[in-house]
């Protein structure tokens, strides 16, 4: 019996108009939005191209090459990424950051010249009261600032995403002057931002929709809507779907939830979760190299990967427990490994090029120990399988390959 037969999918049960439409498109910022958290290591050129070639072979639509204008070190990143993008003739597109300012929209456009790489001018402004009144802002200012900008990169011959910082926090009064200016200036991508992680579900769905409805679909003008969130309420993932359903058409996010505070939306996740909801293409997508992007991002920044972080942490798929533990044997005994790989979990770990591991600890069962012996190639000796689950049984934490095979060598007295 096919294994999905044996699964009743309540997350197909979609509620009306709540079903996430397709094709989703997400927009990488791992070697920007993600070095800006105060912990990591901002990598070498040669780490991030590496990063590159992996968001490449995983299928990732577009990523953020970085913020030229922060100086020389971002302007030499930014250049040699773009030219591994069109030397290796990559499907990715480029687009990096710049404050609604000539001094970083300049950078951009100066490197599009030396390489000859499409790259889309991300330009970013403050928009929600609190910004407002720290900054001294009027509204008058902010549009007048948004204005000048995009016309400014346009005449540069650049393409505009306009992004409104803490967007999720804004009157919809400024929303809909911010956009409506930056469209009929030319920008053909806008970004809705939680940038403070204040929205939930609720509100992404909400915000987004009326920017569609009283934005974009007035303006007549065929625009690219963006979703970037962030995790503060550990909701950013849950409110990146929102988005999705609300009309969004880009999510943006960064490998392992790297960013400033807890992080962007991780877009390793979103991976996941696009896969398994059968969602447009990455239902087609091959991510067997989603934990080799995960790893490569994390020694190349120095932010460890949670042991039980999902799909790609080192308990994401290894159990020790014994009724779990015999669940998944009984399933790899009916030679069956995808049997194996769901009966006690939500995510198929083979889909992901990844196995389940069946560990031997306090709260194992002699079919722990029998498994790992068989998979070994030793032989299961009554002797040897007693002094293995005594062990276990007596210790605090998951027997190691070494103190097992102690067990093994170990003679009765």
């Amino acid at each position: 019996m096919n294994s999905s037969e044996l699964i009743y999918d309540w997350n197909k049960n979609y509620p009306p108009g709540l079903k996430p439409p397709g094709p989703v498109l997400l927009n990488d910022e791992s070697l920007r939005d993600g070095l800006q958290s105060p912990s990591v290591r901002d990598p070498s050129v040669g780490e991030k191209i590496e990063i590159l070639h992996l968001m490449e072979a995983l299928g990732i639509d577009s990523l953020d090459l970085g913020l030229p204008g922060a100086g020389a070190r971002a302007v030499e990143a930014v250049t040699a990424l773009a030219r591994e993008v069109l030397s290796c003739k990559m499907k990715i597109r480029a687009n990096c950051a710049a404050r609604t300012h000539e001094n970083d929209i300049r950078p951009i456009a100066e490197i599009v010249q030396k390489t000859g790489l499409s790259i889309e001018a991300a330009t970013f402004i403050g928009s929600s009261p609190i910004r407002r009144f720290t900054e001294g802002w009027t509204d008058d200012f902010l549009l007048h600032t948004t204005e000048k900008a995009i016309k400014y990169a346009v005449s540069l011959g650049l393409d505009v995403m306009y992004v409104t910082e803490d967007t999720s926090r804004c009157d919809p009064e400024t929303v809909k002057r911010l956009y409506a200016a930056a469209i009929e200036c030319g920008a053909r991508a806008i970004c809705i931002c939680d940038t403070a992680g204040h929205a939930t579900p609720m509100g992404a769905l909400s915000l987004v929709r009326f920017v569609i409805e009283q934005v974009v679909k007035p303006s007549g003008e065929k625009i690219r809507v963006d979703w970037h969130g962030h995790s503060d309420r550990g909701l950013a993932i849950a409110n990146s779907m929102a988005a999705i359903i609300a009309g969004a058409t880009s999510v943006h996010g960064c490998a392992i939830g790297l960013g400033e505070r807890v992080g962007n939306t991780q877009i390793d996740q979103m991976l996941v979760n696009l896969k398994l909801m059968g969602i447009s293409p990455w239902d087609q997508q091959d991510l067997t190299k989603l934990k080799e992007y995960c790893q490569a991002v994390s020694r190349a920044t120095g932010v460890a990967i949670p042991k039980n972080y999902p799909v790609v942490g080192d308990d994401a798929f290894r159990t020790a427990t014994g009724v779990h533990a015999a669940a998944i044997i009984k399933a790899y005994h009916k030679n069956d490994v995808v049997l194996a790989n769901t009966v006690y979990s939500g995510v198929p770990s083979h889909v992901f090029g990844l196995d389940q591991i069946i560990d031997i600890g306090p709260m194992s069962g002699k079919s722990n120990v029998l498994f790992w012996l068989e998979r070994h190639g030793i032989p299961a000796t009554e002797g040897c399988v007693d002094r293995i689950y005594q062990r276990a049984k007596q210790s605090d934490h998951t027997l190691t390959d070494a103190e097992i095979l102690e067990c093994v060598s170990a003679k009765t007295v």
